[in-house]
């Protein structure tokens, strides 16, 4: 387990306060000094993927680790669940803007990711060669 907390300490937990304090700070200071014209309104989706990604890339990490697969989880394929959870959070914000959103919606969109990563998973499985990673 330790190895695990270095290896994360080690790879993304600069990327991660990073993103957090970019995303959350920048969301701070879009919502307080802004009208919510075009510009700043798209800054907003934008900070919110930044700040929905960088506390889910610990999540992400620690569920991988928790759960392992088998090709092992390679460092993109943490950043790219955790981007998934920010690019869902962006979206259902954007829904919820113009009154769509309704919990069914949110379901489908949320398997929709989930599947989608399930292929990607699939898809990096077939192409695996366990005597190349020797």
């Amino acid at each position: 387990m330790k190895t695990g907390l270095f290896k994360f300490l080690k790879t993304y937990l600069a990327l991660a306060l990073v993103l957090t304090v970019i995303g959350w700070g920048g969301l701070f200071l879009i919502v307080r000094n802004t009208l919510p014209t075009l510009g700043p309104r798209w800054l907003f989706f934008f900070l919110g993927v930044f700040a929905l990604t960088g506390p889910a890339i610990p999540i992400t990490f620690f569920l991988n680790q928790r759960f392992p697969s088998d090709p092992p989880v390679a460092g993109m394929v943490v950043l790219r669940q955790a981007l998934w959870v920010g690019v869902f959070g962006s979206m259902v914000a954007w829904l919820q803007l113009g009154r769509v959103l309704n919990g069914g919606l949110a379901l489908i969109l949320a398997a929709a990711f989930v599947m989608i990563e399930l292929l990607l998973r699939l898809f990096e499985r077939s192409h695996w060669n366990p005597k190349k990673d020797e």
